[in-house]
């Protein structure tokens, strides 16, 4: 936020009377992010967007979302999401590492290093936990499944346990997300995504206000 008042400032003091006052939140994730299998306007993103204004929020929303990223993805392209008009960061990455097994060692180190960028930038962010299914056994998934509240509460950053969890709950079967997923059983339908935005929308909200510097 620090950045976008120097520019208010130059842009003011060179008679301009800038105004500025919306906040720009980028969305650092993967397919479920960046929408995929939908159509444009029932995204993620968009329909974040949607639900933040019609609670009066100023803010424009960047899809910072890329299919089929992971960690490692994400941690080498944080440097140029952070723009300087970036307010705050939502950081949704983890659930193509868990398809590929990757060692939760390296996703921890990734998720690091986009955590430590921001804090570099002075941009609060929100951290969206993902959690690991059982089938590569217990130690895998204790793992996994601590990094995001651990690397939350060492960067003080916003946590949101689940990114699905507001679909059926964190515990939620597959036969019981069903109705709220695509035919491929990965990625949320539009009606998903609107019970995902619901639940996260609080805390996206809460972004915006350390955005904002509130």
């Amino acid at each position: 936020m620090l950045r976008k008042v120097l520019f208010g400032l130059f842009f003011a003091l060179w008679g301009f009377g800038a105004t500025a006052q919306t906040v720009t939140i980028a969305a650092l994730g993967d397919s479920l992010t960046q929408g995929y299998g939908l159509p444009q306007d029932e995204g993620f993103v968009a329909q974040m967007q949607r639900w933040l204004r019609e609670r009066g929020a100023d803010v424009r929303l960047i899809n910072a979302g890329v299919s089929g990223d992971t960690t490692a993805g994400g941690a080498a392209r944080v440097d140029w999401t952070l723009t300087p008009e970036v307010d705050g960061l939502i950081v949704a990455l983890g659930g193509n590492d868990l398809l590929r097994g990757i060692d939760p060692a390296s996703s921890r180190a990734n998720l690091e290093r986009i955590l430590e960028r921001a804090d570099a930038a002075g941009v609060p962010v929100l951290l969206v936990g993902m959690q690991a299914p059982g089938n590569f056994g217990p130690e895998y998934k204790a793992a996994f499944d601590a990094i995001y509240p651990e690397l939350a509460a060492r960067y003080g950053v916003l946590f949101a346990e689940s990114f699905f969890g507001g679909i059926a709950g964190k515990e939620a079967t597959p036969a019981e997300l069903l109705p709220w997923m695509q035919a491929d059983g990965i990625h949320p339908n539009a009606q998903g995504v609107a019970r995902i935005v619901a639940a996260l929308g609080p805390k996206v909200l809460e972004l915006v206000e350390r955005a904002r510097g509130d």
